[in-house]
């Protein structure tokens, strides 16, 4: 059996044309395109040619069609600044991350979905809409990942070879996914977390590409959600000095321009004000990666999760292989979000659905 959808995911997964995979496999283009229509099926030699070539096992191929996510279906950002075969690849590899929440959801009782969709509201009222129905009081967020994994949201890594699509997020089948560029600062992180929450609360209905009006109510979500109006009012005064800025970030654990940008949208920051304390907090280094910043926050679920498994010697070798996937593609899943090397898990012994036939709940604790 040979699924031509798995080929297409394979190439795609590792940014090749058409052309370029015919090359390496010594066919000719047209027969990769016959392949992957399903007209022509390889013979076992020219499959393992292109098995070969794409890294991936001969049974990858052999599995059933993969599912579907259509090209706009993910918020990417920039995109007209990010090519289309790095969003192919990071897609493919969104597609992975679902065939591995199906695993995870068929052995573990994971937390359901529970993201409220809000059309046309205006981002400030729909983040506080969102936290009402959540029963989060209006003050800052201890946790952003363990909040959203604990109301159901698959979060995952994007690979370090596709950092610079950023973070994205969709809607699969009423599961919602965020991927995170996990090479960020830990409060680029927290406000990546928010920003894509922002696009499945408010844009999760859009057949079209996200505009940058979509990015930038996205933002103000992002900012409303992590600062909390009543919060900043309470804390701030009006027209701060630099010096209140850096010491208040530490407050909502966000970066100091976002909360300066924050300021300027509550209007406690104007004008002359605003710009130079925009020039001072870039003179002094917070433009970027920040002096003093916080570290990056983890998944809860999945170090759970492979904590669950590594109690019955099962190891991410042998989740990789009853997935038919490479190993490498299913750690760059949890790169950064957890531990994924665990010395002596379940080495050498294979997968065994015995193993786990209980269905542990797996409940992330809610931060404060």
């Amino acid at each position: 059996m040979f699924s031509p959808g798995r080929l297409v995911l394979a190439r795609r997964r590792r940014g090749l044309t058409q052309a370029e995979l015919a090359r390496r496999a010594g066919v000719t283009a047209r027969r990769i395109g016959d392949y992957e229509r399903g007209r022509l099926e390889p013979d076992r030699a020219a499959l393992g040619s292109l098995a070969e070539q794409l890294r991936f096992p001969l049974n990858f191929f052999a599995a059933p069609e993969p599912d579907e996510i259509a090209s706009g279906a993910p918020s990417f950002r920039a995109r007209k600044k990010t090519t289309a075969i790095k969003r192919d690849a990071a897609t493919s590899s969104a597609v992975f991350a679902v065939e591995f929440n199906r695993w995870l959801e068929s052995r573990f009782d994971l937390p359901e979905a529970a993201v409220p969709i809000i059309d046309r509201v205006d981002p400030e009222i729909a983040a506080e809409m969102v936290q009402a129905s959540w029963g989060i009081e209006l003050k800052p967020t201890t946790n952003m990942v363990h909040l959203l994994e604990s109301r159901g949201v698959r979060l995952f890594a994007v690979s370090p070879e596709d950092a610079e699509v950023d973070a994205f997020s969709l809607w699969h089948r009423g599961r919602p996914f965020i991927f995170l560029n996990t090479l960020t600062s830990g409060e680029r992180g927290r406000f990546d977390v928010a920003h894509e929450l922002g696009h499945l609360v408010l844009h999760s209905g859009a057949a079209e590409l996200p505009s940058q009006e979509a990015e930038d109510e996205a933002n103000a979500f992002a900012s409303a959600f992590l600062m909390p109006r009543t919060s900043v009012l309470t804390h701030m005064p009006r027209e701060p000095l630099t010096s209140q800025i850096i010491e208040g970030r530490a407050i909502w654990r966000v970066s100091a321009m976002a909360l300066t940008h924050r300021l300027r949208d509550l209007g406690l920051l104007t004008g002359d004000h605003y710009r130079s304390a925009c020039v001072e907090l870039s003179q002094q280094g917070f433009r970027g990666a920040e002096s003093g910043g916080i570290p990056r926050e983890n998944s809860q679920l999945l170090t759970k999760v492979l904590r669950a498994l590594r109690g019955q010697r099962i190891s991410l070798a042998d989740v990789a292989d009853e997935l038919c996937l490479p190993l490498e593609d299913l750690t760059n899943l949890m790169l950064g979000l957890s531990i994924t090397a665990v010395p002596g898990t379940g080495a050498g012994r294979g997968f065994d659905a015995r193993r786990t036939a209980r269905r542990p709940r797996l409940t992330p604790i809610t931060p404060s």
